[in-house]
């Protein structure tokens, strides 16, 4: 996977940890190298350690839906890395950026944008995507720093996501579209694949302009 930028982002709401070594071998192999396990899933700590420890260096793993400090200790004392949340709290953001997580906030209006970027988060989650819209992002992308990054999240799928990329995303978090509990390996794996297809032949072409 490119590493110019954030990239995708597996969703897996209502992961096991009786699933999460397949389901995580199985989106690693298709070049996924980002997992979120939101916290009202079952035992998500434990699913968030297993995957933690299973996958190779490069691939981070965290937690989502994580709207208190208490979610961002609890996020790493179990291996995890990554800080999802729906909203944008400034101590959340401030506590992952303390420990050395990466914080992706969500936003849903200007405010929200500027207000995770002065607490310091670079990685913002577009929530939910279809209402800000991809002419929503275009106009924050024109007044944030360079370094800003925007990933929408809600309705991403390998019809959305082209729109989204060209449009300047840096990567975007693909939800039950990907994964939905008890969903076999092998369908999630032919999703995952088709969507790093639509990514890799996104960054090819924009290499090739």
């Amino acid at each position: 996977m490119s590493t110019q930028h954030t990239g995708l982002i597996a969703i897996l709401r209502g992961l096991t940890p009786a699933e999460a070594p397949s389901i995580g071998d199985t989106l690693y192999d298709a070049g996924f190298r980002r997992l979120e396990v939101p916290l009202n899933s079952p035992e998500p700590l434990n699913s968030i350690r297993l995957l933690a420890d299973r996958l190779p260096e490069d691939a981070r793993v965290g937690g989502g839906t994580m709207v208190q400090v208490e979610d961002v200790d609890r996020v790493h004392d179990a291996g995890g890395t990554l800080v999802v949340a729906p909203n944008t709290d400034p101590a959340v953001i401030a506590r992952a950026l303390e420990l050395g997580m990466e914080p992706s906030p969500g936003v849903a209006t200007a405010t929200e944008v500027f207000t995770a970027l002065h607490a310091g988060a670079r990685a913002l989650k577009i929530f939910p995507a279809p209402s800000v819209g991809i002419p929503g992002m275009k106009a924050w992308s024109a007044t944030v720093p360079a370094d800003a990054q925007f990933l929408p999240v809600g309705g991403i799928d390998a019809e959305t996501l082209p729109g989204w990329l060209e449009a300047g995303a840096a990567g975007a978090g693909i939800g039950t579209t990907l994964y939905t509990p008890g969903r076999h390996a092998d369908e999630v794996r032919a999703t995952a694949e088709d969507l790093m297809r639509i990514w890799d032949r996104h960054h090819r072409e924009k290499d090739q302009a």
